[in-house]
């Protein structure tokens, strides 16, 4: 790996696990510290040893990003661990899985905080942080392909993903004066403890023939994707949305036929 940043700081939120827990390893191996913030202090304690084990550096800060407090709490130990952040990975988030008349209004409200006001919160509190030292920062959001294309029985979350995602657009527009960029990285269907579950045998088949690519991808995956987006190369990109998705939103044939 490179050190391309080296004496860099970035905070990943949701990084006891998954593709949060990929992105933190990837940016402490190209040279990062790392604040490892999750609400569970088991993944996030784990997280921050797997990447000492490598020879990184990072630090768990345990706490809830849907609330306030907790925010302002973990900036604060980042900083005085490491710093002020110059890149901000949002990858928090939850599952509930129901169909849209049968969500609870409770659920709905726990999906968007935990995954859309998470983002509002930590974004802002980091973005005025950045501005006050001057940093030309970089603020990655994790949505999903779910963001445009539907979702059955997930209503909370792709109501969620697609508010990241108009909310993104709006920061990098508010921030492009200060050099910060802001944008998202769209996973497709991905191997986490978040997904797994759902992931049935024939659901698996059924996405490997979907999936032009033709296999589910690794949080290492999406982890390069947004490491690039990090990084000084993407400079002059703000505002925009990336897929890793194996050309899952792109392609509209008809899996195992054609009109031929």
């Amino acid at each position: 790996m490179s050190n391309r940043f080296q004496d860099r700081h970035a905070l990943v939120t949701g990084a006891g696990s998954g593709i949060g827990r990929a992105i933190a390893c990837r940016l402490a191996s190209e040279g990062a510290s790392v604040t490892v913030v999750d609400i569970n202090a088991d993944g996030g304690q784990g997280t921050a040893e797997l990447v000492a084990d490598a020879g990184g550096r990072a630090n768990f800060v345990r706490g809830d990003v849907s609330a306030e407090e907790d925010v302002a709490l973990a900036l604060a130990q980042a900083i005085d661990w490491a710093g002020p952040p110059t890149v901000l990975v949002n990858s928090a988030g939850i599952i509930r899985q129901s169909p849209a008349l049968a969500t609870s209004p409770e659920t709905f409200d726990l999906v968007i905080a935990t995954n859309l006001r998470s983002v509002f919160l930590v974004s802002t509190a980091v973005a005025r942080v950045m501005v006050a030292h001057g940093l030309k920062g970089r603020i990655i959001n994790i949505s999903s392909i779910h963001a445009v294309v539907s979702g059955p029985n997930a209503c909370a979350y792709t109501a969620a993903k697609g508010g990241i995602e108009a909310f993104s657009r709006t920061l990098a527009t508010e921030l492009a004066p200060h050099g910060i960029t802001v944008n998202c990285v769209r996973p497709g269907a991905t191997w986490t403890a978040l997904n797994t579950p759902y992931y049935r045998s024939e659901v698996v088949e059924a996405l490997n023939n979907r999936i032009p690519l033709g296999v589910i991808a690794n949080p290492e995956d999406i982890a390069a994707g947004v490491c690039y987006l990090a990084s000084d190369e993407a400079w002059y990109t703000t505002g925009t949305n990336l897929d890793i998705d194996g050309g899952y939103i792109m392609d509209g044939s008809l899996p195992g036929t054609s009109y031929t």
